[in-house]
């Protein structure tokens, strides 16, 4: 990526060089930072001069922060190689306090070596610590058929599988495409049923990126049995038969984003089988992180919006709301277009937010009088307009909703703002819109942390959902009691046994629900499923929904049966029902269930982490007494023969059939 630097900034690097050369580091540092407010993204090339430099000086945390900085510099390789030479070198991948740990395998059909080397950089860069194994070239088949394979004993948590469009066994031309589209999905199902016998690992598979040469030219989309047709409907089909289980880069779209002849360089190809160019890599590290991160429950899930010159042209407080420019011209077009994404975002599941400075009366009169708006107030869970710093605001927003600000991305078409907001709150994802509104949908469509592992109905309501506990906490504030407040709720909740329906949302909660999580055990989509065959687990998931909303499935409890007692592994709750008293009612029908199997106690654990400080006196709440405490992780009891069922006072259950293959019955004030 190249840019254009200030004077201040190409004379502050360049004495910065001076000063590195004469061996002054710590002033030579000042003078790369000095260059480094004056350009967002920071350029790589000043990344690296600042991450050198801090390693000179043994700090280790600042190098390996400016080298990590690189993956929002752009896409030169090079850089990204020497980014991840210089962390490796100083940390060999390790941090004190990762985000998440993950191991990862890349199974390839081309030569993978300079994926698996930058790889862990885009990780780093999103607080994941990547141990990244790499298949022998052209092994991937062997390695995921053999249960014995160096692969597996890898213990990955995600198995890369790294292919490219020469693999596909489909011919020139085919008398038979749908057969021979049929043999090449199984083919690849198969692998992928392999890795499910042998593994706990997701598989994430590449599609097939169509190759720029095209002998049939513009015939081959007109001929169903042409090679060009049948990968295209390979493609298709991958799609539709992961579903849940298995994630796909769309190698085909990202091929066609940096242009085809880019995507792969013939000279790399026939030198050392590098299907991918080399210039390509980091684009493709990023979207395979930002897919993991998803399955780790690190994406994003709160877009704050700022309005003037943003979300329309102009001051609403100066220009009013008919001088706006928000449909009609060019630039008026450019902005209701970036509406309609933005709503798109909304409705695969992006919480919305307003954070302006701003007269609050003003600010929303654009909304709720200007015809060519798309956004309406509705959209948005939290709507703040006022003239204090939108640092506080941002804070505010996240307590509102009840999430840490690393769930936080700002947009803003000022950069001082922005600048002001990587300053005070560096958790938050800032997006600095360009000058020209034609290119902000691209601008925001190129962010990745807001990829999703699966879609759910939960994920299709989360505004309204979020925006009902905003209406909630109004109306706390209107009650004398808490008992008042949970019984003006109104609240009904549906207990049922992970199904087939419900296991795309219990996974994605497994993997994202940080605050209410007592062990933050991060089960995948087969340990799930294994869970749901075993017959001392009980298992299930609750969904609420009060006065403002269907809140839809928002907790869940996973308990392994020793003869008479039960332990729980899992017992989590979306952070937006917290309060709420639906542990009462999770521990109530868990009695029932013990009341049912004969169980006499119920053991609890918690494994604290930095997030989930919040449910730390849970257990000694209900009166489960403390059995053993190690290094932190402490160990409950509960004697469910002597003291008997827990209450639920304040939640209807709804009737919900059957419970594990149980007959069951709704339960209200205990069992």
């Amino acid at each position: 990526m190249k840019q254009s630097l200030s004077n201040e900034a190409s004379e502050a690097i360049e004495r910065g060089d001076r000063l590195k050369t004469a061996g002054e580091l710590d002033e030579a540092i000042c003078a790369y930072l000095v260059a480094a407010a004056h350009v967002y993204p920071v350029p790589a090339s000043l990344c690296l001069s600042l991450a050198r430099a801090y390693i000179r000086t043994n700090n280790v945390a600042e190098a390996i922060r400016w080298a990590s900085a690189v993956v929002d510099a752009g896409d030169d390789f090079s850089s990204w190689l020497s980014a991840a030479s210089l962390i490796e070198n100083a940390t060999n991948w390790k941090t004190e306090k990762p985000r998440r740990r993950s191991r990862v395998a890349i199974a390839g059909s081309f030569t993978t070596l300079q994926l698996r080397a930058i790889l862990p950089l885009a990780g780093f860069r999103h607080g994941i610590e990547f141990e990244v194994w790499e298949t022998p070239y052209g092994q991937y088949r062997q390695e995921l058929l053999n249960p014995q394979s160096a692969l597996y004993q890898s213990r990955p948590d995600f198995i890369i599988l790294a292919v490219h469009e020469g693999e596909l066994a489909l011919p020139f031309l085919s008398n038979d495409s749908e057969t021979e589209v049929t043999q090449e999905l199984d083919r690849w199902t198969n692998l992928w049923e392999a890795v499910a016998r042998h593994s706990k690992a997701r598989v994430i598979q590449f599609n097939f990126a169509l190759p720029a040469e095209a002998p049939l030219g513009h015939l081959a989309l007109r001929l169903p049995g042409s090679r060009y047709a049948m990968t295209q409907a390979v493609n298709t089909a991958l799609g539709m038969a992961a579903q849940t289980r298995v994630d796909i880069i769309d190698c085909e779209r990202l091929s066609a984003l940096v242009g085809k002849e880019r995507w792969c360089d013939p000279r790399y190809w026939h030198l050392s089988k590098q299907a991918v160019a080399l210039s390509a890599l980091p684009l493709l590290a990023r979207h395979i992180t930002a897919v993991i991160a998803a399955n780790l429950g690190l994406s994003r899930k709160v877009l704050v919006l700022d309005l003037d010159n943003t979300l329309w042209g102009g001051v609403i407080g100066e220009d009013g709301v008919n001088g706006i420019k928000l449909g009609g011209d060019q630039a008026g077009e450019a902005f209701v277009a970036f509406h309609e994404y933005i709503l798109h975002l909304k409705d695969k599941g992006v919480i919305l937010a307003i954070c302006s400075k701003n007269n609050e009366a003003d600010a929303k009169e654009p909304f709720e009088r200007h015809r060519e708006t798309r956004l309406k107030l509705d959209d948005f869970a939290v709507f703040v307009a006022n003239w204090e710093p939108k640092a506080d605001n941002l804070v505010r927003i996240a307590e509102t909703l009840g999430v840490g600000l690393d769930a936080i991305v700002f947009v803003d078409d000022n950069p001082v703002e922005c600048a002001a907001i990587r300053r005070a709150l560096p958790q938050v994802d800032v997006i600095a819109l360009p000058s020209d509104p034609a290119y902000y949908t691209r601008t925001l469509s190129q962010y990745l942390m807001f990829e999703m592992a699966t879609f759910t109905d939960e994920d299709a309501h989360r505004t309204e959902q979020y925006r009902a506990r905003t209406l909630a906490r109004r109306l706390e504030k209107s009650v004398s009691s808490l008992d008042e407040l949970w019984e003006s709720l109104e609240m009904t909740a549906t207990i049922e046994p992970f199904n087939e329906f419900n296991l795309p949302r219990v996974a994605q909660l497994i993997g994202k629900t940080n605050q209410f999580n007592l062990t933050t055990r991060r089960h995948g989509q087969a340990q799930i499923e294994a869970f749901v065959q075993n017959p001392d687990c009980i298992h299930f998931s609750l969904r609420l929904r009060d006065r403002f909303a269907d809140h839809g499935l928002v907790a869940l409890m996973i308990v392994l049966q020793q003869d008479s007692v039960f332990e729980i592994d899992t017992w989590l709750m979306s952070c937006r029902v917290i309060g709420r008293t639906v542990e009462d009612a999770m521990l109530a029908h868990l009695c029932a269930h013990a009341a049912q199997r004969g169980a006499t106690t119920i053991r609890g654990l918690y494994i604290p982490t930095a997030k989930n400080q919040l449910v730390k006196d849970v257990y000694s709440k209900f009166g489960f007494s403390i059995a053993k405490e190690v290094a932190g992780e402490q160990i409950w009891h509960y004697d469910f023969a002597a003291r008997g069922s827990i209450e639920n006072r304040f939640i209807k259950i709804a009737d919900q059939g059957e419970i594990n293959g149980r007959p069951s019955r709704a339960v209200r004030a205990g069992v």
